[in-house]
Formats: C-alpha cells, structure tokens, sequence
C-alpha cells in the first residue's frame, strides 16, 4: 500500500486532527457550551447590577434638588447594645464627677428624661475624676461608647466634656458614624440637664434639630457597573477558554496520546495548527456571542463604540490566550495541576488589571522599554483596550470609538503612547511570541520518557532540511547532564547469544542485507546519564544507569519475537528505542534497512511500523471505528481506502458490532484488541507490542498477523510466550542471557524432563496394597537414575529427570500402563535465568541477603544462589562439607527472593567452589556476625 506524503499527508493529518477535537468537543456539551455560552451570564449579571445601582441612585436625594432640607430632631441616647462592635457587658455610657451632689442630680435627670426610654442604672458607670475613667477605659476595651466628665466651678457654671471613639465603623455595608450616633446624643443630653439645673425649673423646654443646605441636584458622571465590574468579568470570560484548553492539552500528553500520535508519525505541524484552528473557531463565536448579548441588553459599551473594535479586540485577547496555553502545556504534565495553573494565570491578571486601571505603564513617563515588557501579557493589554472603549463611553455625550478613529490618541499623535491600533498590534505580536515559544519548549522541555532536544536545535542545519541525525539529550534543562560513559562489552557465557552476535556482526561487517531479516540490532545501548540537580541548599548526584548493555540479534520476517525478562531487564527501553520513544546511546538497529539513529529513517520506519503499547492509548469518547479512521489518516493511508481498511480490522478483532460504541464503554479485552487493530494499521512490516492481556481471541489475531510481518512481543506471560513465538530471546539486567525456540530454552536452562507415570487400576483397591506396588518403581528411579518422586499418589508418580540421563526409558513390568515425558515449563526457564543473572550482578557489586536455616546457622548469600555450601562443615567421610538448594522466586516488583530451602545434603566431589570474598569488599557491616555461605556451581 502507497502511502500519502510531504504536503497531502500534512493536510489529511490536519484534518482528521480537527475531525478528533469537533467530535471530542460534540461529545463533551457541558464544557463547550460553557465556553461558547458564558458571555450570556456574564453579561446578565452586569445587566442586574447595573439595574440594581439605577433603582438606588433613583431614591437618593444626591441626585434631587433640595429647596426645603428635612429636619432631623435630635435623637436620645441609644443602648450600647446598637452599635457595631460591643463586648458585653455593655453601659450606654459612664461618667466622672461623683463627688458632687449637683452633678449626681443632673445624670440622674439625663437618666430619667432620655427621649424613648429611660436608662436603667446598671447601664451606667459612675467615677471621680478623668483618669479613673481612662483607666477603665483600658481595661474594658469596646463596652462603653461614650463618656461624659462633668465639674461644678461654682453655684452659675457647671462645665462638661464629651469623651468618644471617632472612627467609623462598617458593617454588611452600613456604616456607623459615632459623631452623630453617640456624641451628639451625649452633648443635647448633658446641656438640656444643666440649663435645667442652673435655672431651677425642670420642665424647661429644650428643642435641637439638624438641617442640611438647600442645593441643587449632582450633574456628572454617574457610577457604571460595567465600568466598575466589566474589566474583571470579561476577563473571567476569557479565561474559560483558557483553562479548558490548557487541560485538553496536558490531558492528551498525560495520557500519552499525544506519544501515541507521534509514534503513527503525526507531523508536530499538523497537531498544533488543528489545536489552534479548532480553539479559534470556538473563539470566534464565544467572542461573537459576547458582543451580540451586550448590544441586547443595550450597553452604550456596545452600541457606542464601533462592533468591529469591540469584538476584534476580544477576539485577539482569546487568541493570546491560547498560544499561552500551548506554552503552558509544555511544563505540566499532570491534568490536575493544570486547573490549578489556569486560576494561577486568572489571579495575576486580575491583580495586573487593577495596576493597569492607574495606567502604568501607558503613559510617556515610562520608557517604551517597559511598555514592551509588560505588553506581552496578554491580560496587560486587554485591560488597557478595555479602559480606552469605557472611557470613551463613559458620559451620555460620549460617541464611543469608531473603525476610523480606532488609531486616534487622546493626547494627538505627537504624543501618542496607547490606542486602540496600538494595542492591536501588540496583541498581534505577543501572539505570534508566545506561539513561537510554544513550538520551542515543547522539543525541549522533556516528554513523558524524560526525553528533549537540545537547547540550540534549531540552529543545526539538518533540522530545517530533514537530513540530519535525530540527536536527543535525557534530563530536564535545568540539569547539569554528565557525560555518558561507554557500556562495556562482556562476551556472553552462552553459546547460542554468542552465535547470534557474531553472525550479526559478520553481517555488519561484510555489508549483507538479508532479505529475510526484519530487524538487525547492532550493538544496541542505552545509557541514562547522570545528573547534578542544584538544589536550594543542597547538590543532587545521580550515577549513569545502563539499561541496555549491546544488543545483537537478528529478527526474521513472518516470525514472532518475544522478548522476556523481570522487570528492568531493559525489553522496554529496547522496543522505545525501535519505534523511537527513546534515542539510543550506541549502536544502532536497521529496521529493514534503515537506521533509527537518524530522522529520515525513523520517518520512514514509522510508515512501516505498529506498535501495540503496554497500556490501552485511547479516547474515552471516541468509538473504535473514530479511532481507526484518525490513526489510518495519520499513517497516510489514501482516503479511499481509509473505510475498508477500518472495517476489515474491526471484523478481524471482533468489534464490527461495537464500531460506534465508545470506548470508554468497553472491556479490557475490547480496549486490547482495540489497540492490536490501531497497531495493524497500514499493513506493517513490523509490529511491537508490549504485555497485552492474555486472550484466546488475541493470540489468534496475533498468529494470522504475523504472516508478511515480524513481531516483537514482551510479556510476563510464559503460556502466551511459549504458544505464540517462533524464538525467544530472555533478557536480565540490560543483556540478552540466552536466545532460541521454546524447546531449545528448555532443553538447555530447564532442571530437566519431566516425565509422568500413570498405574493400572488395581483390584484391589487400598492403600497399602497400592502403595507396595510403587515401591519396584521407586527403586528403579533412585538405582538408575538417583532421582525421588516430585509428585506421587496411587494413581501416577512425578519425577524430574535430568537431561544427561534421557536415553534410561526401557520395557518395564511394574504395572505401568502409560509414561509421559515432557520438558520443563518455560516459566521455570525464565526463573533460572533471572536468577543467574542476580548471581552476577550480587557477586559484582556485593548485594547479599540472609538465609536462616533449621538449624540455626545463618549464612550470608549472593541474591540468586542456588546451592550454597555451608563452611566449617567438612569431615574425613565427607571432605566436601554439606549444602542446601535455595529456592528463590520473583516478587511483584520482579526482585528476587528466597522462599525457601532444601534440607543439608552432601556437597558432590569434584564441583566448583567458589570462595564469597572478604566482608570488607562487600561493605555491608550489618551482616558481618553470619556465616559467609560457599556458592556452589552443579
């Protein structure tokens, strides 16, 4: 199949990308119709605000003449309990000048004769003298509102002062003024008593009125909401938009979608300008929408100040918005966080646009040094267009700014520092900016695999013609990246991954293309350098991790390949590295015929390649069907044959009936085959894939792909290994330890064959007589072949039988009626090599463990060993002491551990013996007190 190139392949990608986000949007209504449709409560809440301030500057008297002020009587002395802030319990008021008969009289009278209610005495506090009343003061804060100090000069002249807190108070938006609340009741109260006293007659009238000036109504500027409220909600409009975006993009990265896209070969061009297309179409109606309700609820913001100007500079605030977004986008990596971040962005910009209200920086006593700064923060200039629209539709005599005066300044165009042409084209530019930067930090900002470019990418000349080595660096920028050093080569100690090597590098060698090989690994390494991260107080070192040590091997067409090992054996990375996930350290892979060390090649292997990743890369609201057409799109297949080919995988995993299902809906079996469709893609010459799930249905799919294909596989599965592979390859701890069919894995790593005795039915059907009729057979096992039964009842007998001795079967008459013989299990090929490989690597680096056997000794072991010899244990019977066999397994995390051991058994003669070294060379001082264990190599 000739698939689509150069600029029809852009376009089809382009397409089926914006295809992806209509639909995810369609089926996501909740947030696109928040997007589109928010303006509308926005606005409708301007609407009631403005409406709410009209009704109440309709009764204020600021806004009527007053020929004939109303007058306001005096008012009485009010219960401490009134005011705002009081600490009970409370006294309407106290005072000083007890001493005197006279005085006592007249507070009594200011008691007695408060207008409304009398005061009762226990809401009074009397003292001597000022001081006696501050020092009260200080140690009853808020349980007074007044004091009244009086002195009796003589029999005439009576003197009084009036003590109170001045300050207003607010509360829930009333505001109590303690001059006319507290102090003047306290004056008219304490004068009316005294002229009382002074003329002898207690019923003396007293009248105190206040009146205010006559004056004409206020003529000005009337308070605006959407003046005062616009700025801050049109900003929160905006940022809807915003925030969706950036969790769209940091949710498509998270979930690895976007690897997945880039692993089918989805060019970066087209994914970014089907984001930005698809965002500003949804832009441009949500900024359309908000323009329309504001001229319907007749705003002069809308009707005076031209439609054009009004909707553009909304529509290009939107657009800044969204390349901040994709810069953004670059530095999360978690959907959570990226809410978090968008109402991060909303604080600041709103806290800028209260700045901006004073307006700084646009004005000619700042340098245009700092307008350029603070210009590319897009809220910056929003704000600064929205002041320049409302401030010339701040009056009714105000006309708003037309198309044709949108470049005119306030002060004339000698001195023109801000218009709204200016701001135009600031926006223009910041957009431009911050999509550029966009582009930049997302090649080097570390993806998902902790993978970048470098920093100067674009200065080398094979990124702009496409000819140039594909160059990658691990770490994040702001790490000191240390050097990498070379993986050493280590011959492997087994003969078949020893041929394998030297026929590939004899391949290499002699340049030979074998038409029959798929892929040629040469070499293949992977390191991840280690790292210097500068920390607040402290220097992080990390040392360098191999995690692939050169890997050679050969895999052949219409075979599948399945690549085992525990985890961190390095079969992961290896299948990144092919399908360039991961850019390799050394030596390189010839995917029929080209290299992925370099970015032509690797474009040309993703044409030819499906990879089935290890976990199920799909949208929740896209069907299956959906999810074919977009990747087949983004192969290159021809549209015409996008349809066929979509349906002919959807019959071939069995999903025909759930084409236009979700997959969100579907199983985890669904969601596997799902993914091995996607993988199948375009007819791939070679298919990865990594632990898929295992199902009947799927090794049959697997079996009829690999005609005209290769497969490389990894599993953790043995039964799916041994049923579905042509050659196996087992790797532990970044080398490949042993490589062939299933039977040859067998053969040579398993404990042996393992062969089944079933018995005749006897008549006589008891135990004993059963038992006593197995005995010749146990004989003949333990004589011939020094072996005991593994397995055993009445019915059969299990042994396991080493492979040097596999020439013993021979007519037998001990009422056998069948013998089954069978290799080992290739789980327990698996777990062999695994645990060699630990062997190696605890005697390299000194990792040991603790065996405590029954009989209280506790040995100190390499992690693997098998049989371990314990020391001090020889005698002239047995000069080669006693052992045990260890039994270890793999635990969830694919460490090993010991689950058990044999009972001490004699060491054979003429084994090696290998001497554990000294306790210092281990380091591991907390194990000095066990007994050093002896490995033992049968």
């Amino acid at each position: 199949m000739i698939l689509q190139q150069g600029l029809p392949l852009l376009y089809q990608q382009f397409t089926a990308l914006f295809k992806k986000n209509l639909l995810l949007s369609w089926r996501n209504k909740r947030s696109t119709c928040l997007q589109l449709f928010s303006s509308f409560f926005f606005i409708l809440v301007i609407f009631c605000i403005e409406e709410a301030m009209k009704a109440s500057e309709a009764s204020s008297s600021a806004y009527k003449n007053v020929t004939d002020p109303t007058l306001l009587f005096s008012p009485p002395i009010l219960p401490c309990e009134d005011k705002f802030f009081v600490k009970l319990p409370c006294y309407d008021f106290v005072w000083s000048g007890n001493k005197s008969r006279r005085v006592t009289e007249i507070v009594s009278a200011i008691m007695a004769n408060n207008p409304g209610r009398p005061i009762p005495t226990n809401k009074v506090q009397s003292f001597k003298g000022p001081e006696e009343v501050d020092a009260w003061f200080m140690s009853h804060p808020l349980q007074v509102p007044g004091a009244l100090h009086f002195v009796e000069r003589n029999a005439t002249v009576i003197s009084y002062g009036v003590q109170t807190n001045s300050s207003s108070e607010e509360k829930r938006g009333r505001i109590e003024d303690p001059t006319f609340k507290f102090l003047v009741p306290l004056q008219i109260a304490a004068e009316r008593e005294i002229a009382r006293s002074l003329i002898g007659d207690p019923k003396f009238g007293w009248g105190f009125g206040f009146k205010e000036f006559a004056r004409p109504a206020i003529i000005g500027e009337a308070i605006s909401a959407l003046k005062v409220m616009g700025p801050i909600f049109f900003l929160a409009f905006s940022m809807f938009g915003f925030v969706l975006q950036l969790g769209s993009l940091v949710t498509e990265k998270e979930l690895k979608l976007r690897q997945a896209m880039t692993m089918m070969g989805v060019f970066d061009t087209a994914y970014w300008l089907s984001w930005l297309i698809w965002e500003g179409l949804l832009t441009f109606v949500s900024s359309l929408f908000l323009v329309l309700f504001g001229m319907m609820f007749q705003f002069d913001f809308f009707l005076k100040n031209s439609f054009f100007v009004v909707f553009l500079l909304f529509l290009l605030f939107q657009f800044n918005m969204i390349s901040l977004a994709f810069v953004l986008s670059s530095f999360i990596s978690k959907s959570s966080s990226a809410t978090t971040v968008g109402f991060l962005v909303f604080l600041i910009s709103f806290i800028l646009q209260i700045v901006s209200a004073t307006g700084f920086p646009y004005s000619s006593a700042y340098s245009a040094s700092r307008r350029a700064i603070w210009s590319l923060f897009p809220p910056n200039t929003f704000s600064a267009g929205l002041k320049l629209l409302l401030d010339a539709t701040s009056t009714p005599e105000s006309s708003g700014i037309s198309w044709s005066e949108r470049a005119v300044c306030e002060g004339g165009m000698s001195t023109c520092v801000i218009s709204v042409d200016i701001i135009y084209q600031w926006q223009v530019g910041s957009f431009l900016f911050w999509f550029v930067l966009a582009m930049y930090f997302d090649n080097i900002i570390p993806n998902a695999s902790g993978v970048r470019k470098p920093i100067f990418y674009f200065l080398t000349p094979g990124y702009w013609t496409g000819k140039g080595g594909n160059k990658m660096e691990e770490g994040s920028i702001f790490s000191c990246i240390g050097s990498v050093p070379p993986v050493e080569h280590v011959a492997s100690e087994d003969q078949d991954v020893l041929e394998e090597e030297t026929l590939v590098k004899q391949q290499a060698m002699d340049g030979i293309v074998d038409p029959n090989i798929a892929v040629q690994i040469h070499g293949l390494a992977k390191t991840y350098p280690g790292t210097t991260k500068l920390g607040c107080c402290k220097c992080t070192k990390t040392s360098p991790f191999h995690a692939v040590k050169g890997l050679w091997m050969n895999i052949a067409k219409d075979q599948l390949f399945c690549m085992l090992g525990p985890n961190g054996a390095g079969k992961t990375t290896s299948i990144s590295c092919l399908t360039g996930i991961n850019p390799i350290t050394g030596g390189d892979a010839l995917i029929y015929g080209d290299s992925v060390r370099s970015s032509v090649g690797m474009s040309n292997i993703r044409k030819m390649i499906g990879v089935c990743p290890q976990f199920d890369i799909l949208w929740d609201a896209l069907s299956s069907e959906e999810h074919l057409h977009l990747f087949a799109s983004i192969k290159g297949l021809p549209p015409p044959s996008i349809n066929s080919t979509a349906e002919k995988l959807l019959a071939d995993v069995k999903l025909t009936g759930a084409a236009k299902v979700r997959a969100g809906s579907y199983s985890g079996g669904m969601k596997r085959r799902l993914s091995v469709a996607v993988a199948l893609i375009g007819d791939p010459k070679l298919t990865t894939g990594m632990d898929p799930i295992t199902r009947r249905h799927v090794w049959d799919i697997i079996q009829e792909s690999k005609k005209g294909r290769a497969i490389i596989l990894t599993t953790h599965s043995m039964e799916e290994a041994d049923i579905l592979s042509d050659r196996i390859g087992i790797m532990a701890k970044g080398r490949l330890r042993c490589i062939g069919t299933s039977i040859r894995l067998k053969s040579r790593f398993g404990t042996g064959f393992v062969a089944t005795v079933s018995f005749t039915e006897s008549k006589k059907d008891n135990s004993n007589a059963s038992g006593d009729s197995h005995e010749p057979v146990k004989r003949f096992f333990n004589e011939h072949l020094k072996v005991e039964p593994a397995d055993e009842n009445k019915a059969f007998m299990t042994f396991v039988i080493p492979t040097t001795k596999r020439n013993f079967l021979r007519e037998s008459e001990f009422g056998i009626s069948d013998i089954q013989l069978g290799l080992a299990t290739l789980e327990e090929v698996f777990l062999n090599i695994a645990r060699r490989a630990e062997l190696e690597n605890a005697t390299t680096e000194g990792i040991m463990v603790t065996l405590d056997l029954v009989s209280g000794i506790s040995l100190e072991i390499p992690v693997g060993a098998r049989f371990v010899g314990i020391p001090d244990t020889e005698s002239a019977e047995n000069p080669s002491g006693v052992m045990v066999e260890v039994y270890w397994q793999q635990d969830g995390s694919g460490s090993m551990c010991i689950t058990g051991h044999s009972s001490e058994m004699r060491v054979p003669q003429n084994v090696l013996v290998t001497r554990p070294p000294s306790p210092n060379a281990l380091g591991h001082k907390g194990l000095r007190q066990a007994v050093r264990g002896i490995v033992i190599d049968l």
